[in-house]
């Protein structure tokens, strides 16, 4: 087992606290071999990984293993900030650039000169907010809010994200040249429910720690409270293990941890892989629109399916009955009684004699 305990950065707040990475399962060890291998390079690197893998200590050892581990390692949550700072937060601010600027102050990117920069949740960032930061990585300057004078800058630039970023490439919530910019290197971290080699180690690990804090003796794990620990999906990853395990240690009796001092979130959390296809089609779209009202109105549909909606499903299947039918989900026969009831097929009748049918019309819905 190779384990690693890295200290929090100076430039973190005090209660963030250090934690650990354990090396045991076999795509662990796969990672850790990887990260040896690019490490030592000046290449931007993009770490992927679900809330609490730990993606923020991956990027401290890479740090740690390159040549600037001697110079700053400076790390920022880009979602921590709004969108009005973000901008004089990452790139600095000259006095009276906006109110409440009453003195010139350096950006991340300035007091990370020389070290590593890490962007966490890179993809939080605003769009006007990437344009900037592609220029900083490309012309390796930055220009403070408020001034027009260039600030050569040499920083290595790690990011990470929990998210998808060709998702929100594909939904324009994220710059294509920006990702390819990021993404020399490629590292995803597993989440903790895909190495179960890594669970008991970090337990330990974790008692360990918490158990000198408190100044306790020995603990031991039962068997029972291991195969619990072992089998639970872990959605919170290796952050939520932590805080299981510190409040544990402090309800636990006589030393030895049993299953039921074990208390785990039920908290199921829906992630973009689970869910199903969802087809996005325009007929799609339409089938879903018709469907979703109609199962919340098919008890009172003859008081609340409006005139409107009837009308333009009708006239959306030119003046078909059979195909408007089938449109709604609804027999032949209960289609034509409403249609009757709302005056419907006796006055599109009469358009139809007067004049040809229009051509066909997208059918907007407000559902």
């Amino acid at each position: 087992m190779q384990l690693l305990t890295l200290p929090p950065s100076p430039a973190l707040a005090t209660s963030i606290r250090a934690t650990a990475q354990v090396f045991e399962d076999p795509k662990s060890q796969a990672l850790l071999r990887h990260l040896q291998q690019v490490a030592p390079s000046e290449a931007s690197v993009l770490i992927i990984g679900e809330t609490g893998t730990g993606k923020e200590l991956v990027a401290r050892h890479i740090h740690n293993l390159s040549g600037r581990r001697n110079q700053p390692f400076v790390a920022v949550n880009c979602g921590a900030f709004s969108e009005s700072l973000v901008e004089a937060e990452l790139f600095g601010h000259e006095k009276g650039a906006f109110t409440g600027a009453l003195s010139a102050k350096a950006g991340w990117f300035e007091e990370a000169n020389g070290g590593t920069l890490f962007l966490d949740e890179i993809g939080d960032l605003p769009m006007s907010i990437q344009v900037k930061l592609l220029r900083v990585l490309q012309e390796r300057e930055v220009v403070r809010l408020g001034s027009r004078k260039s600030i050569p800058i040499n920083v290595r630039v790690l990011a990470a994200t929990n998210v998808q970023l060709e998702r929100a490439i594909n939904a324009g919530h994220f710059r294509e040249d920006l990702f390819y910019r990021l993404n020399v290197v490629n590292l995803e971290l597993s989440p903790l429910r895909e190495r179960p080699g890594d669970v008991i180690p970090l337990v330990r690990h974790f008692i360990d720690t918490y158990s000198r804090r408190l100044s306790y003796g020995e603990i031991r794990l039962s068997s029972e409270a291991e195969h619990k620990l072992v089998t639970y999906s872990w959605p919170g990853n290796i952050r939520e293990l932590e805080n299981v395990i510190h409040h544990t240690l402090l309800i636990c009796r006589d030393g030895v941890i049993q299953s039921d001092d074990l208390r785990m979130s039920n908290l199921r959390i829906e992630r973009q892989e689970d869910r199903p296809h969802i087809d996005e089609s325009a007929e799609g779209l339409l089938d879903r629109a018709f469907q979703r009202l109609f199962e919340e109105q098919i008890e009172n549909l003859h008081e609340k399916v409006e005139r409107s909606l009837l009308s333009a499903a009708y006239r959306f299947c030119h003046h078909n009955q059979v195909h408007t039918a089938e449109l709604l989900g609804l027999s032949r026969n209960v289609t034509r009684t409403l249609l009757i009831n709302l005056g419907e097929l006796k006055v599109n009748k009469r358009r139809q004699q007067q004049a040809p049918p229009k051509d066909d019309r997208v059918l907007h819905l407000s559902i």
